[in-house]
């Protein structure tokens, strides 16, 4: 037994690795996010200040210091470059699945362990996520070792409780309170649900307890000592406002997660559809892995802010649930269950691979060779995996149907390896770094306008000056003291007539109508690949034109 648990371990992590880890630097940083989580920890090690995150120089407030602390370090190790500031998210990405196949073999077997920890590896969300400096993954992580943690308390021993408050102190350290709302959200769900009472005094667990909180309360007490307005920023406007008003312009209506999950799941969107009622068994199993999920889901729908990868943490759940009634059906030979899974399946991925065939000769936002060569194959495996499927559905051998799905899902989810190279080039920043960096040195002036391109500020390795815009820097900019760095137009342009070189991005559109007159000489340097902003200066450089 244990043999088979480390023979699946290392499956899983080959895996899981091969498709995070595999051309994880190949592109540039995608805008404004992986700019942004890139940064904050680079100016960590720039200032030598670990308490005090700041971005382009200014207090940033808007996330906990883990993450930053957990990139900072990648990069002392592998350098400042995109695979250091993508290591962590593809690293917890795989620990995240090989948790899942902890959690699901724990309660379900370890077929079904080993199957949900493919599913979760190849869910499109997921594996996208694991590739992106973004905090969200590192909190489904934690989330999913707290839960870890909280099934073997109950299932084994007590002592399992310091790995649930340990990695939930760990997600409060990367994204806030969130970390503890959502495995204290779905437990308390599940004791509703059950009607087991005796579990909240059992989890409330001292030493468990004191471990939170000396891995939560010194650095928020450091940064509040440092900064006084810290707590108010933090966990009034970040948390209270954030969740109930649409402060971060980012409303969207409360079914918008519904289309994601779907998306997500494919191709085992079917499994979803339940087929027999959910029965609480003697140790709610089921019934938890159901309130894990549905919590996730009802919380961030009801939140005024919503994001895509907000759904992270409601995948490993979802794998477990859709693995154990796949391999369920499969030991049952319940073949006419296993058909109407597959055909719910159909209804999301017959579709959706003809769109995917079909789009890029119905669009003309990009040229449509690329948009071939990006799309269609990704259809053609979409639709050849269900008919493979349905062959073996129809000759009666269920588990070749549901290993079929499998490595349609593992190739196809793989192919948008692809979609990265692509997506760089229309968002990310590198290219207009590359168009300065041989020319621009030390005391020139790097500024940029109505924008804030986050990963200009990385690849330049320098402050930039923002001239008519504070965005999400309203709050670090409103406690700067320097006048220098947030300007009006009327202040640039005294700037660019002085005696500095300056560089400076713009959009096109702006450049064009407001710019341009205005900014006596002018030379350009070039443009990004779709020509949506321009890079100019005050200096003539041997590849600029006026």
């Amino acid at each position: 037994m244990f043999k088979s648990d480390v023979r699946n371990g290392i499956l899983l992590f080959i895996l899981s690795g091969v498709m995070f880890f595999s051309l994880l630097g190949g592109h540039g940083l995608l805008e404004p996010d992986e700019g942004r989580y890139s940064e904050i920890p680079r100016e960590m090690i720039e200032s030598g200040d670990y308490v005090t995150p700041r971005l382009n120089g200014v207090l940033y407030f808007e996330k906990p210091v883990l993450h930053y602390w957990l990139t900072a370090s990648a990069f002392s190790v592998f350098g400042q470059n995109e695979f250091a500031s993508r290591f962590w998210p593809a690293l917890l990405g795989v620990l995240g699945v090989l948790s899942t196949y902890v959690m699901g073999s724990e309660l379900y077997g370890k077929k079904s362990g080993f199957l949900a920890g493919t599913i979760l590896s190849s869910s499109l969300l997921y594996y996208a996520t694991a590739q992106i400096n973004l905090t969200d993954m590192p909190l489904s992580a934690f989330v999913t070792l707290a839960m870890i943690g909280f099934v073997l308390a109950l299932r084994r021993n007590r002592r399992w409780l310091i790995l649930f408050y340990l990695a939930m102190g760990a997600a409060v350290l990367t994204k806030g309170l969130v970390g503890i709302v959502l495995p204290g959200g779905a437990i308390l769900m599940y004791i509703l649900w059950t009607r087991r009472w005796s579990i909240v005094t059992y989890s409330l667990y001292l030493p468990g307890i004191a471990l939170f909180l000396a891995v939560t309360v010194p650095w928020f007490k450091a940064v509040c000592d440092a900064n006084p307005d810290f707590f108010h920023f933090f966990f009034i406007q970040e948390h209270f406002l954030r969740y109930t008003t649409r402060l971060h312009h980012r409303y969207e209506p409360f079914w918008y997660f519904i289309p994601i999950v779907i998306l997500a799941t494919v191709p085992w969107t079917g499994f979803l559809v339940p087929s027999r009622k959910i029965s609480t068994d003697k140790n709610g199993q089921t019934p938890l892995m159901i309130c894990w999920f549905a919590f996730v889901f009802i919380f961030f729908s009801a939140s005024s802010s919503k994001l895509v990868p907000y759904m992270v943490p409601a995948l490993p759940p979802l794998s477990i649930l859709i693995s154990a009634r796949a391999i369920s059906l499969t030991k049952r030979g319940n073949l006419r269950s296993l058909k109407t899974a597959l055909a719910w399946t159909s209804t999301i991925t017959v579709p959706l691979g003809a769109a995917l065939i079909a789009y890029p000769f119905l669009q003309d936002d990009l040229p449509r060779d690329i948009m071939v060569g990006q799309l269609v194959h990704k259809g053609i495996i979409l639709l050849l995996g269900t008919v493979a499927a349905w062959i073996f559905a129809s000759r009666k051998n269920l588990e070749k149907t549901v290993i079929c799905l499998a490595v349609t899902g593992v190739i196809w989810t793989g192919s948008f390896k692809t979609g990265f190279s692509l997506y760089d080039r229309i968002n990310s920043a590198r290219d207009l770094a590359m168009l300065i960096k041989p020319h621009i040195e030390e005391g020139d002036v790097m500024a940029q306008y109505g924008q804030y391109l986050q990963g200009i500020t990385f690849y330049l390795e320098r402050r930039n000056v923002l001239v008519d815009y504070e965005g999400e820097l309203a709050f670090g900019a409103s406690r700067e003291r320097d006048p220098r760095w947030f300007i009006g137009l009327p202040q640039f342009i005294r700037l660019w007539n002085g005696g500095d070189r300056v560089f400076l991005i713009a959009k096109k559109e702006s450049y064009d109508s407001t710019l341009k007159d205005r900014l006596e000489p002018a030379y350009v340097l070039g443009t990004d690949w779709e020509g949506d902003n321009v890079v100019i200066s005050n200096r003539k450089t041997e590849e600029a034109t006026k």
